[in-house]
């Protein structure tokens, strides 16, 4: 009984996580890098304006103009991952230069920058499957966490999020692997699907943890309330922008 209360109270959070691997697969279909490009951005400037409010940065034009402009250089650099590191030197040489800029100005630049980032130069370098496969990844470890949390959840597994339960872990990370390892072997074989399925699955999970860590810091529920059952968008968005980075340093590494 425990296990379908908890399947009807994740009713929003699966039809979301539906929502968004249709519309991968919508954008996926036409294969187009600008519409990719495009609808990433719009995802990545929404998180970015979750991000500036949660480091409870006063609000400056130039930290939002540098942040588009970070992404507009993506879309036609062909290493947009590269352009976090070079966004970090630009940043200490400024500081460097002028006292009165803070480096918690730059903490937008790091989260969620970086991991959009990532994301963009995955689909660039392994196709739309590789962002479907991340996508089922971070979806299934998060509704079978829920799950399997509310259903035999007892052992808190983290201070920074009380709700989440050590069973829930261990029952979302199994889950997500092997429904995920199948997807991935149209880029890896079966045993590296496997490896990188579970470190991305593992990995998205403290990318919640973070996100929960930021919004404890802030004194606030969610990071925003634009979509239903998940608050913000960096509250939809927190596990893929860790597991997008672990996968593609994983894929370059042992593919």
């Amino acid at each position: 009984m425990a296990f379908f209360s908890a399947l009807k109270e994740s009713k929003q959070r699966i039809i979301t996580g539906v929502v968004l691997v249709l519309s991968v697969m919508l954008i996926g279909y036409y294969h187009n890098f600008f519409l990719m490009w495009l609808t990433l951005g719009g995802v990545y400037l929404l998180a970015f304006n979750e991000a500036v409010k949660l480091y409870k940065i006063e609000s400056h034009t130039s930290i939002y103009f540098f942040g588009l402009l970070i992404w507009l250089i993506a879309g036609i650099y062909p290493y947009g991952d590269d352009l976090f590191v070079l966004a970090g030197v630009a940043y200490a040489s400024a500081v460097a230069f002028n006292k009165k800029l803070q480096w918690r100005d730059f903490l937008p630049f790091i989260y969620p920058t970086a991991g959009m980032l990532f994301i963009l130069t995955m689909y660039q370098e392994y196709g739309i499957t590789s962002l479907l496969w991340l996508l089922v990844i971070v979806a299934m470890t998060d509704i079978g966490a829920y799950i399997v949390g509310k259903s035999i959840g007892k052992t808190r597994f983290s201070e920074t999020s009380p709700n989440k339960t050590a069973e829930g872990v261990i029952g979302g990370v199994v889950i997500a692997t092997l429904s995920a390892m199948f997807i991935g072997v149209e880029i890896v074989d079966l045993s590296i699907s496997f490896i990188i399925s579970f470190m991305v699955a593992m990995s998205s999970i403290f990318g919640d943890l973070f996100e929960s860590s930021l919004k404890r810091a802030a004194g606030v529920k969610d990071s925003g309330d634009l979509l239903p059952g998940h608050g913000g968008i960096l509250d939809r968005i927190d596990g893929y922008l860790f597991g997008a980075i672990v996968m593609l340093i994983l894929l370059r590494g042992l593919v």
